[in-house]
C-alpha cells in the first residue's frame, strides 16, 4: 500500500511539472504567432503602398483582402484582439503606419529588436513619422513594427 502511494505522488508530481513546462511552451508559441502574423500583416501594408502610394486608414477586408494582398485579416491566437494598428495619413505630413501586438512574455527576445513605437503614436498621431515624443511612455511587452 505504501509503495503504490509512492507510485501516485512521483506521477503527481512528474505531471505538475510536464503541464508548468507545457503552459510555456503554449505561451511562447502564441507570441511567435503573434510576431509572424504582424510581419505578414506588414507585407500585406507594403505591397498596398505599392500599388496605392498610400497605406490603407483601417485594417480590414475591403483595403487587404479584397485585392489580394493577404488571403484573410488574422486574429490573434486568444482572439483577444491585441493587434494595434495606427495610420499616419497624407494629411499629417506623411504616409506611415505603427502595428503592434501585446506579447504574453515581457521577456521574449524579439522585444528587443522591434520598432519600439511610442504609445502616443495611436490615432494617425504625425509622431508616427517623425517618431518623438515630448512625453515618450514605451508600449512593452507589446511588439512594434513601422515601415
Amino acid at each position: 500500500m505504501i509503495e503504490l502511494l509512492v507510485v501516485i505522488a512521483i506521477i503527481g508530481v512528474l505531471s505538475s511539472v510536464v503541464l508548468a513546462s507545457l503552459n510555456t511552451a503554449r505561451q511562447k508559441s502564441r507570441d511567435a504567432t503573434r510576431i509572424a502574423t504582424l510581419k505578414q500583416i506588414q507585407l500585406a501594408l507594403e505591397l498596398y503602398y505599392d500599388e496605392n502610394r498610400a497605406y490603407p486608414a483601417v485594417l480590414d477586408t475591403a483595403s487587404l483582402v479584397t485585392p489580394g494582398y493577404i488571403s484573410t485579416i488574422p486574429e490573434d491566437p486568444l482572439n483577444s484582439g491585441v493587434y494595434v494598428y495606427s495610420y499616419a495619413g497624407l494629411d499629417t505630413g506623411c504616409s506611415s503606419y505603427h502595428l503592434s501586438a501585446t506579447l504574453e512574455s515581457g521577456t521574449h527576445s524579439a522585444l528587443s529588436s522591434d520598432a519600439e513605437a511610442l504609445s502616443s503614436d495611436a490615432g494617425g498621431d504625425p509622431a508616427i513619422c517623425t517618431g518623438s515624443d515630448a512625453n515618450p511612455s514605451y508600449l512593452d511587452p507589446a511588439y512594434d513594427v513601422k515601415p
